[in-house]
């Protein structure tokens, strides 16, 4: 398990991250999302030790990442595929993570075989494309065989089967009873990766929610009917106190019922349905709909790019956009 207690970031005046607290619990996949200059990339970065904290606190499995004898037995990441000597074979990289950590060196070749790099295990990593990379990055992730395993955008430069094996890699995992925790830009991902999803906007803590709860809160649920025998339909649902909003081209839409109620409505009074489908908003307009205030960037059709006054370029996202 991964907890923070009140993580706070400041460089200077700017708070890249301000008072986090939630805990990242195993047996599920959990998404971290946020606009671009959230603070994801800075969280993330204070959870292995790699910047210090200026308040509060992580705590994996009970102690700070520094306490940890052997580290990648306990957690593994991927935070950046280009962090590795390019001149090293990718077996040598992996060989040197796993003497520094008291890993057998048999495991190299397992976790090379598990990413599907076996057959380029002795080329330098400098030639690798960006998914291999990205493959290399994982199979170091997955090197020390830990509980707890941290992805920072692992789709990037993946081809379709690569995606699709990473996302049921993930699930696996945490199938397995491991703690996963990935962060990543791209909404159709998460929507059929994550089980629970933590967001946060400008540095703050703005959901940890499941999935369905965070769709149905920050999202308009509704039931779509069609019928040629539209304006019977109107009265009967009027009739009934079934509030109706008219959406064109024949097409009703009805918030606060359910598919079977409307359905045993229409059929009672003997109307014809051609469509009665629950809808329901896509992980990525809910995701909109509750950081619309907390985005750093806005881009206008035609104009140049405008940075709100929060924002600071240089501080969570030195190295990336996050």
């Amino acid at each position: 398990m991964i907890e923070l207690s009140g993580l706070t970031k400041r460089y200077g005046e700017k708070t890249a991250v301000n008072d986090l607290t939630f805990s990242v619990r195993p047996g599920i996949v959990t998404g971290f999302l946020g606009p671009n200059g959230a603070g994801k990339s800075t969280t993330m970065r204070m959870m292995l030790g790699l910047d210090n904290p200026t308040a509060g606190s992580v705590r994996i499995d009970g102690k700070q990442y520094a306490q940890l004898k052997d580290p990648l037995k306990y957690i593994g990441a991927l935070l950046d595929a280009k962090a590795m000597h390019g001149g090293r074979s990718a077996h040598n990289h992996l060989l040197c993570l796993a003497q520094s950590n008291g890993i057998p060196s048999s495991r190299v070749t397992e976790v090379l075989d598990t990413v599907g790099l076996t057959a380029v295990a002795r080329k330098k990593a400098k030639g690798f494309s960006l998914g291999m990379g990205q493959r290399l990055g994982i199979a170091g992730a997955l090197l020390g065989d830990p509980q707890i395993l941290m992805f920072d955008e692992p789709v990037n430069g993946l081809d379709p089967e690569g995606i699709h094996w990473i996302r049921n890699l993930m699930k696996s995992l945490a199938a397995a009873g491991r703690t996963v925790f990935v962060s990543s830009h791209l909404m159709s991902e998460m929507a059929l990766t994550a089980d629970h999803l933590v967001v946060i906007g400008q540095g703050r803590l703005l959901a940890d929610m499941s999935m369905a709860d965070f769709i149905r809160q920050n999202s308009r649920s509704y039931v779509r009917l069609r019928s040629p025998q539209r304006e019977r339909l109107l009265d009967v649902l009027h009739e009934n106190g079934v509030t109706v909003v008219e959406a064109g081209n024949g097409t009703l839409e009805v918030d606060g019922g359910s598919p079977e109620q409307l359905g045993e409505l229409a059929a009672s009074h003997q109307l014809v349905l051609h469509e009665l489908s629950p809808q329901q908003a896509s992980l990525e307009e809910a995701f909109m709909q509750l950081t619309a205030e907390s985005v750093e960037y806005h881009a206008h059709s035609g104009e140049p790019a405008q940075q709100q006054s929060w924002g600071a370029s240089w501080n969570d996202d030195r190295t990336k956009g996050a």
